[in-house]
């Protein structure tokens, strides 16, 4: 289920448990342009957004469970961006599921650089309601 290629990677998986990988920002992608200007960075939102794909990946994961059609992420809490990712820079993500129920999946993330902490966040995930399959 991991997707390799040369800015991102999967080290390690739990299934249904929790995860770990890795992005290497080069600093030639699209979002880096205009933000900002003379200082680029990844935007925040797309630190969340990295962060809930992998809880994804954790939640689908487990062969015991059954996989959640269009699992998506549905609601963001105590988002704490505490710092920003530049070019040249790894940005280390683990995500950790709190709770299932029904369809939806919680999760707590973190993103780090150099064991230094750029984002802490809560995530809620939903598939598809139960009842429509």
């Amino acid at each position: 289920m991991w997707v390799e290629n040369p800015r991102y990677r999967g080290l390690s998986l739990e299934p249904g448990k929790s995860g770990a990988g890795e992005y290497a920002v080069r600093g030639d992608e699209p979002f880096l342009r205009g933000h900002f200007p003379g200082r680029p960075m990844m935007p925040g939102v797309l630190l969340v957004e990295a962060a809930a794909q992998l809880a994804g990946v954790v939640a689908q994961s487990d062969q015991a469970i059954p996989p959640l059609p269009g699992l998506k992420l549905t609601a963001i809490r105590g988002a704490k961006i505490l710092g920003s990712a530049k070019p040249g820079e790894i940005i280390r993500f683990e995500a950790r599921l709190l709770g299932r129920m029904g369809n939806l999946v919680q999760a707590q993330a973190t993103a780090s650089i150099n064991a230094r902490t750029v984002l802490q966040v809560e995530l809620t995930l939903a598939g598809e309601p139960l009842a429509s399959r």
